[in-house]
């Protein structure tokens, strides 16, 4: 088995060491060096930048702004950012850049596109998402919020929960009941809503790391035009499910790249701490590691389907459950490492996010800290691993449906 990259994959790596090198500071150490300030100062300035290069857009039909080139060439920018130290975009680009972007490409009218596309390069509009509610969490097909066409809008009622940078956002993505007799995973619909209206109210989480992510949201009333439906009428289920496909999709594919550079810098926090000669803590970055890999040959093989044209299956569950389980076990090792150290009290460190997004965060106790909290979501949002299990389970390897009580 050949998993060199082709010539034409090199060749882009070549144009993207060149651009680091000529945008970087000579003395660049990593993003993780600066001050929390300068740290988002620095990343909004580098987003720009990489929207003007189209680095954003990297795989996106030229037609609207993006250089059309193949997933492999995104895996080889994310490899040479985390190499440089820098990140990809802003964390809200995750649901703009990455999410919506893709399921407009794939689902959205000409209109949408020409009118959406642009803004989210652009960073004019940001993001999030309205999936889950407080009775539909993982069981996401019983969502209660309802949509009715009234006229040339649709008024929607209900609650999200669990809104990731909802207080930061102009638009919300959001599933809604337009259907109330079909069943369950019929007659829901994918709309895009305006969130600075009249009938919405966004209230923020503080969790327990200090820091305000989540929100729950409140649709009294709530309007958006009734072209504002992305796929048809009804068929919300099917475009919802398409997009969480490329998430863990584009995840599998990129996320190792990134767990990998985490890896490299619990090395470093082993060696600052003094345990990088105690057997056991190197036996466990040596399990980190080796995790690592299998991640990256999981990678491989969603991306090898992505190239051949096929789109992500049930199959990209199996990252999904793999690397959010992985990253309880790898946060808890950096705080066996410091010890008393890890307990000290924690804020926002730069651009930390919910993964390994900041490939350059300082080896501090705060980030590790803040990283060890955050990680226990990750086995909850997008699809808790008791979900995760039952898709592999049933739709991967064909077993009995779990009897519902």
């Amino acid at each position: 088995m050949d998993i060199s990259y082709p010539p034409e994959a090199e060749a882009f790596r070549t144009e993207v060491r060149e651009f680091l090198a000529e945008t970087l500071p000579p003395d660049w150490q990593g993003i993780g060096a600066l001050a929390e300030e300068p740290a988002w100062a620095f990343a909004r300035d580098w987003r720009r930048l990489l929207a003007e290069r189209g680095y954003l857009s990297l795989t996106w039909p030229e037609q609207y702004g993006g250089r059309g080139l193949s997933k492999l060439h995104q895996v080889v920018l994310m490899e040479e950012l985390a190499l440089a130290g820098v990140p990809f975009g802003l964390p809200q680009d995750t649901f703009g850049v990455k999410m919506l972007a893709n399921t407009l490409l794939r689902w959205g009218t000409e209109e949408q596109k020409a009118h959406f596309l642009p803004r989210i390069l652009s960073g004019e509009d940001t993001w999030c998402q309205g999936y889950s509610e407080p009775d539909a969490g993982s069981d996401l097909a019983s969502l209660t919020t309802r949509a009715v066409r009234e006229g040339d809008e649709w008024v929607i009622d209900g609650q999200k929960v669990w809104t990731s940078g909802a207080h930061h956002s102009d638009w919300i993505f959001v599933l809604a009941r337009t259907d109330r007799d079909a069943s369950r995973h019929r007659g829901i619909s994918f709309l895009l809503v305006p969130l600075d209206q009249p009938g919405v109210e966004v209230r923020p989480f503080r969790m327990m790391s200090g820091q305000l992510h989540f929100n729950e949201v409140f649709l009294s009333g709530a309007r958006t035009r009734a072209d504002l439906v992305v796929g048809s009428v009804d068929n919300g289920w099917t475009v919802a499910q398409s997009l969480l496909g490329v998430e863990r999709g584009e995840e599998a594919a990129t996320n190792p790249v990134l767990f990998k550079a985490e890896v490299e810098r619990l090395v470093e926090l082993a060696r600052l701490y003094g345990k990088d000669t105690d057997p056991v803590i190197r036996q466990r970055i040596a399990w980190c590691w080796s995790k690592v890999e299998i991640m990256r040959y999981l990678g491989y093989r969603i991306l090898t389907g992505w190239l051949k044209g096929a789109e992500p299956g049930p199959e990209s569950s199996i990252a999904k459950l793999y690397w959010s389980e992985y990253h309880t076990k790898v946060t808890d090792l950096a705080m066996d490492i410091m010890g008393l150290h890890g307990q000290v009290p924690v804020g926002r460190p730069p651009l930390r996010t919910y993964r390994a997004d900041d490939p350059g965060a300082a080896n501090s106790s705060a980030s590790w800290s803040t990283t060890y909290l955050i990680a226990r979501s990750g086995t909850i949002y997008a699809g808790t691993s008791q979900v995760q299990r039952n898709i592999l389970a049933e739709k991967v390897l064909g077993l009995p449906r779990e009897p519902r009580p």
